[in-house]
């Protein structure tokens, strides 16, 4: 509730207090040198601002000021601060910036497009390789094998799922390093970076190559011919060949283990354990975090599960070659005595 001057001066008549003449009654004083102008924003805080902050403004006075009482200027602002409850403004503590590890590995071959090579010293099988586990007659040659898989936005497939990083992996001889599987990932940190990806990706394929995956026949390859044909680039896998793992090792060892995914036939069939390990559903999100300005932390363990990916299909191949050889007898048929030697 406000309190204008007219009960102002009531209750300091009623606590016996004297109140003061108008200030054209009064003698003048040093400080009544300028009058206070009613108008002014001391004079309508005195009008308008209630009792109890007054007495707040004034803690040391015994009785409340009038309104024709003039004030120094330095404490007519001081007063009129407390009685607006002005705070000065003090500048927000901001914690310091912690700066973020952005590192990623590879070379950037093309704006927003990096390439991440490195090589295993497996050599490849001297002599071609029969596709019989696959239930086909031909052969195969190892070096025309490539290995590839793709890290994706999403698991649905569609137009709307794109692929951020497309690992490949093959037998290669380097005149310094010898024989080896080299491993070859392609990474975009934009999205501008796609049809330079997919032209990169291209150019690793030959007419005579021969594609493997794991069920990359239903998801890779279907989802990487439709990101060509959005970019208005020819498709460069439809008229390839293509050795799907995922059938064969299904028909060979379903019912042996929980399931046939990739992780548990590495550990269950090769023996591998991976470490550190982010699963493939989180590379999305790692993607994504990273384009927003995150950290690259989760991204160089997306790049590292997708290395270990192509080293897989690699070594499957070779041992559902072996283990089908095995159980093969010399006259060409089917040792059922035969044991599974995974």
């Amino acid at each position: 509730m406000s309190v204008s001057l007219d009960k102002l001066r009531a209750l300091r008549r009623q606590a016996g207090h004297a109140v003061p003449a108008p200030i054209e009654n009064r003698p003048p004083a040093a400080c009544d040198a300028q009058p206070v102008d009613p108008a002014s924003p001391v004079s309508r805080a005195r009008e308008t601002v209630p009792e109890g902050r007054m007495r707040a403004a004034f803690p040391d006075a015994t009785s409340l000021p009038a309104a024709n009482d003039p004030l120094p200027a330095v404490d007519a602002i001081a007063a009129l601060r407390r009685l607006l409850g002005v705070r000065e403004r003090r500048p927000l503590a901001t914690p310091p910036r912690i700066p973020v590890d952005r590192t990623l590995p590879g070379d950037e071959i093309a704006p927003g497009l990096r390439l991440i090579v490195s090589r295993i010293p497996i050599a490849a099988p001297q002599a071609s390789l029969q596709l019989a586990f696959a239930r086909r007659e031909d052969h195969v040659d190892p070096r025309a094998l490539l290995f590839f898989d793709t890290e994706t936005t999403g698991l649905s497939g569609g137009t709307g799922t794109r692929a951020f990083m497309i690992g490949a992996a093959d037998w290669h001889h380097d005149p310094l390093q010898g024989d080896g599987l080299r491993i070859r990932q392609l990474l975009i940190t934009t999205l501008a970076a796609e049809p330079a990806m997919l032209r990169t990706f291209a150019s690793w394929l030959a007419p005579h190559t021969v594609l493997s995956s794991y069920n990359g026949r239903c998801y890779d390859a279907p989802l990487l011919k439709t990101r060509y044909r959005l970019a208005r680039l020819g498709d460069p896998i439809g008229g390839l060949d293509h050795v799907d793992l995922l059938f064969p090792t299904r028909r060979r060892y379903r019912g042996s283990w929980e399931n046939c995914r990739l992780a548990t036939i590495e550990r269950e069939l090769l023996r591998i354990v991976r470490e550190d390990d982010l699963p493939g559903s989180e590379a999305p999100a790692a993607w994504l975090s990273y384009l927003r300005g995150g950290a690259a932390r989760n991204l160089r363990r997306v790049a590292a599960h997708n290395h270990q990916d192509v080293v897989t299909l690699a070594l499957l191949l070779l041992r559902l070659h072996a283990v089908h050889a095995a159980d093969t007898p010399a006259d060409g048929g089917v040792d059922a005595t035969a044991t599974d030697r995974a």
